[in-house]
């Protein structure tokens, strides 16, 4: 008997790729470097995927299986994603695999803080995290605190969303800067 590797439909494959995509681009607007603090680094710019991809793999993680297939779908293509950006930075061949475990450490490791946040429903629960990772520390507490507002935000709307358009590659995330002006209301 022959075996046939699994492969994704060209469908699938597109849906990931616009998953990816929208997680990407909302990682990567001026407003979480401009006005909520993050660094606008190379590392800053790692953490906010990585915080994006965290909520969007709750959410699809969440659903049937179809959705949990483009999951993992989608964290294969930030895994290739990162590896890719390793090269392109100069990582020679035989430093990527280290490195690799070493974003892959982080990932599940960030994943964990931010599903416990996220799973209390407390900000307060969640900003510590956000601190360590994205502010390198508690100095950065206010900023955090803004963020875990964002964050908490941004699962409310996911989770609202429809499985079917997910299914789609239609992912949306809240306006940050609409959020923070709403929490700057409430202070």
């Amino acid at each position: 008997m022959k075996v046939i590797p699994f492969r994704r439909s060209r469908r699938d494959s597109k849906t990931i790729a616009l998953l990816y995509g929208a997680i990407v681009a909302q990682a990567r607007l001026p407003v979480f470097y401009e006005s909520y603090g993050v660094a606008d680094t190379v590392n800053g710019r790692f953490e906010m995927i990585v915080l994006h991809l965290v909520l969007a793999l709750r959410r699809l993680n969440g659903g049937p299986a179809d959705l949990r297939r483009l999951g993992q779908g989608v964290f294969d293509t930030f895994c290739s994603d990162m590896d890719a950006n390793l090269r392109e930075l100069g990582v020679g061949d035989l430093a990527v695999p280290r490195r690799m475990r070493g974003i892959g450490q982080a990932f599940y490791g960030r994943q964990s803080a931010y599903e416990a946040g996220l799973a209390a429903g407390e900000v307060k629960l969640l900003a510590p995290a956000l601190a360590r990772n994205v502010f390198g520390g508690p100095a950065a507490a206010a900023q955090a605190e803004r963020l875990a507002g964002y964050v908490r935000q941004a699962w409310l709307d996911l989770a609202a969303q429809d499985a079917a358009a997910l299914s789609q590659g239609a992912i949306s995330f809240p306006d940050p800067q609409t959020v923070l002006a709403t929490a700057a209301c409430f202070t």
